[in-house]
């Protein structure tokens, strides 16, 4: 069962219904009950617009989201899908605050190695977001992670979730150990 509209909203419709363009063949319904409106707050009538197909219409530019983290290639849907909901286990974690650039880089090589060697599948590198989110760390860590010295090692990498620190975290896949 309906209400009725209250005067108050009964006009309110009029005045979006004065706005709007039937589709052809249509008409647009006012209620009975809509009280005529003032002259001077009536809807200035206007002729409608010339119909444009939308592959003529002129689309404004809009700038390409920054490209994500790719230079070590990016994990697999799935499996970064499980790392997020703690269904696979992130089975070691590097925290690379306080570091400087040199001794950052030589201790993530070392732990990368470490984590392929003790079977590891999925390790979490903590980077840090930095001053502004424009950290030395967070930026340069994936260019270490392309790196030859650790590319037989590193399968994929992608930024990690919130709850694991999001844009100052990277989610890193292990290769297996060759025989």
């Amino acid at each position: 069962m309906s209400r009725r509209p209250r005067s108050e909203e009964a006009r309110l419709w009029a005045l979006v219904a004065a706005t709007v363009r039937p589709l052809p063949g249509r008409t647009v319904e006012v209620p009975a009950e809509a009280p005529a409106d003032p002259p001077a707050q009536r809807a200035p009538s206007r002729t409608p617009a010339p119909f444009v197909p939308a592959a003529h219409q002129a689309r404004p530019r809009v700038a390409p989201p920054p490209p994500a983290i790719r230079q070590a290639g990016d994990i697999e849907p799935g499996r970064k899908r499980r790392l997020t909901r703690e269904r696979d286990a992130l089975e070691l974690v590097l925290d690379l605050h306080g570091l400087d650039q040199e001794r950052a880089r030589a201790v993530l090589h070392r732990f990368l190695l470490r984590a392929q060697d003790d079977g590891a599948r999925a390790v979490l590198v903590i980077t840090g977001k930095g001053v502004q989110g424009d950290g030395v760390l967070r930026r340069r860590a994936p260019e270490w992670l392309a790196e030859p010295a650790v590319r037989g090692v590193v399968a994929g990498v992608s930024e990690a979730h919130r709850r694991h620190g999001g844009a100052g975290a990277l989610y890193v896949a292990i290769k297996r150990k060759a025989s």
